[in-house]
């Protein structure tokens, strides 16, 4: 039988290796801006279009990573970051990689301890909330636009400052267009790589695609502009909800923040009390926060029982692409 993974890495066999054989590599792994989300119900939860995204999503994580350890790389992690943080297929990814699932309270939120990952990657972003693009939100849905300091403001922002502390260079980013120029704007030393779905899924060569994206990985581990985004403050905040004037109300008043309108707004002189602040109005209560333990095990818990839901009923597929190196590894 042919090895699952090897075909890709063949491809990079006379590639110069980069000098630093000890590079580390966090890869935070989103599904918008993956091969095979195309819709909203693509990047929703349990929905047959999401089974399909979740795969590809996986697809495009193998391609690069098999790429990074051909080009040299020490390690890759690759932190699963979309919505329940269960979507990667672990058994189509190169069993080097480090897979990272479910969330962390800390030391970053939600990723946990990056250990010596020195290098940040970000695959399958998508832009700002209240900014065009494909699917565009920050953090969560129920937020029509976040504003820091006047500028509306996309994840690549707050995940790398989150990281920073911890001396992580944000050396690559993928995306919608839309997604890799506020990228770009943020930090204009960062590699970009952009997927175009303005043609349709009928127009798209996802083949041709992960190709192109873990090649400009590659390339991105020679990216020695990229330094630690370290985010300075005072940070003026102001998160506008979709549901109005009550949702704003709503939040103000379970956390006593000002509400003007369908706005909350706060002000953080430091980005982890300003990180803290957006986590506590997206995702929690009072009382979640003081049970945190228990309601991240409960929602990780559900995140597994979704996998595990999704690989059962993609389980041909699944099983198709472990024994067939065009498909796994282009």
């Amino acid at each position: 039988m042919r090895s699952p993974h090897g075909s890709f890495g063949l491809c990079y066999r006379n590639k110069v290796l980069y000098e630093n054989r000890m590079t580390h590599v966090l890869i935070i792994s989103d599904i918008e801006g993956s091969s095979a989300c195309w819709d909203r119900a693509g990047a929703a939860f349990l929905t047959r279009q999401w089974r399909k995204a979740c795969i590809g999503m996986s697809l495009d994580i193998n391609a690069v990573v098999t790429a990074l350890f051909a080009a040299g790389a020490a390690s890759v992690r690759v932190k699963d970051f979309h919505r329940t943080g269960y979507n990667l297929i672990t058994s189509v990814i190169h069993p080097g990689a480090q897979i990272d699932q479910g969330y962390h309270a800390g030391p970053v939120p939600g990723v946990g301890d990056p250990g010596e990952c020195r290098t940040l990657m970000m695959i399958g972003m998508h832009a700002a909330s209240g900014t065009a693009g494909f699917i565009p939100h920050t953090l969560t849905s129920r937020i029509s636009s976040l504003v820091i300091n006047g500028c509306p403001t996309a994840e690549v922002s707050l995940f790398a400052a989150s990281l920073a502390p911890f001396g992580l260079r944000p050396a690559f980013f993928s995306g919608c267009p839309r997604a890799c120029r506020q990228a770009l704007s943020a930090m204009p030393e960062i590699h970009t790589h952009a997927i175009d779905k303005s043609g349709g899924l009928e127009d798209f060569d996802a083949v041709a695609y992960r190709h192109r994206l873990a090649e400009a990985a590659v390339a991105s581990l020679s990216n020695d502009a990229a330094e630690p985004f370290d985010w300075q403050g005072p940070f003026d905040v102001r998160v506008t909800f979709r549901n109005g004037p009550p949702a704003a109300r709503q939040i103000g008043d379970r956390w006593g923040y000002q509400v003007d309108r369908d706005m909350v707004l706060f002000r953080a002189d430091h980005f982890r009390e300003m990180y803290m602040t957006l986590i506590r109005i997206c995702y929690l209560t009072p009382l979640r926060e003081k049970i945190l333990p228990f309601s991240l095990g409960a929602f990780n818990a559900m995140g597994r029982l979704g996998l595990a839901y999704a690989k059962m009923m993609e389980s041909s597929r699944i099983r198709s692409l472990r024994h067939a190196d065009d498909e796994l590894t282009y």
